[in-house]
């Protein structure tokens, strides 16, 4: 299984997102600092879930953090993270490529 299925399997887990979407962005960091031949390293998490009602957005960021510890302890060098709950999305936001935690 790879990095990205292990992070989305966890997340979808841990949070039943409404939206989920995971994306790859290793190969925008070629030459930079923590990238790796076949990429894997680099992530960008957008997550829309109830468990972040009334959370502030470190709050959220630490929920996720901890959640992928061991990812992050390990393959992953970066992982940018857009946490909402399902209050403060607007219709479209989600971005391409989205799978649900349904």
């Amino acid at each position: 299984m790879s990095t990205k299925d292990d992070i989305i399997n966890k997340l979808r887990e841990a949070f039943v997102p409404e939206s989920l979407d995971v994306v790859d962005e290793s190969h925008l960091h070629e030459g930079h600092s923590g990238h790796r031949p076949g990429g894997e390293t680099h992530f960008r998490v957008h997550i829309v879930s109830p468990a972040f009602e009334g959370k502030s957005r470190i709050e959220r960021h630490r929920m996720v953090n901890t959640t992928l510890e061991a990812e992050l302890k390990g393959p992953v060098h970066a992982l940018a993270i857009k946490a909402k709950s399902p209050g403060e999305t607007t219709p479209g936001e989600a971005a391409p490529g989205e799978t649900t935690g349904r």
